[in-house]
């Protein structure tokens, strides 16, 4: 696996992961008109591209196929980690979240959580802070607000 910088090339590719990531690896903790909601399956990709220019981006690839990304602000904002579900299990998450970490210095790490990865933060050292009702689309979600403090 190498993770890579962000492209903009990269983003139809992007797009998919998201749509396919959302819609089989959270099912079971989300109803099909949430995830609906969450996902349509189209993007605003003008606002997707300046925003992982904005940020720390970080794509995992494997023999030309693209495992998984995120993507941090400099303030230590996780703002996405999506890993396909073909690749779950297999490091991609932990080696994104850590390079991210790594390359921004920040006081604290702060993310919103889906119920379906909250385990995964847990394990990374990440505390919740609060649970919260997010509305997408006219439908709620609940995530949690979940926070690091590095050593």
């Amino acid at each position: 696996m190498t993770l890579l910088p962000y492209r903009p090339e990269d983003l139809p590719r992007i797009a998919v992961l998201f749509y396919e990531t959302v819609h089989m690896v959270c099912a079971k903790d989300y109803t099909k008109q949430q995830l609906d909601a969450w996902a349509t399956g189209e993007i605003d990709e003008n606002a997707w591209n300046e925003s992982f220019l904005a940020h720390t981006t970080l794509l995992a690839w494997e023999n030309g196929e693209l495992l998984g990304f995120a993507d941090m602000t400099a303030e230590g904002y996780l703002d996405r980690l999506y890993v396909s579900r073909a690749h779950r299990r297999q490091g991609v998450a932990t080696a994104l979240l850590t390079a991210l970490e790594e390359a921004i210095p920040a006081r604290e790490y702060t993310a919103h959580v889906s119920f379906t990865a909250r385990p995964f933060f847990e394990r990374m050292g990440y505390v919740i802070i609060k649970e919260q009702q997010v509305e997408r689309r006219g439908v709620l979600l609940t995530n949690f607000v979940m926070q690091k403090t590095p050593r």
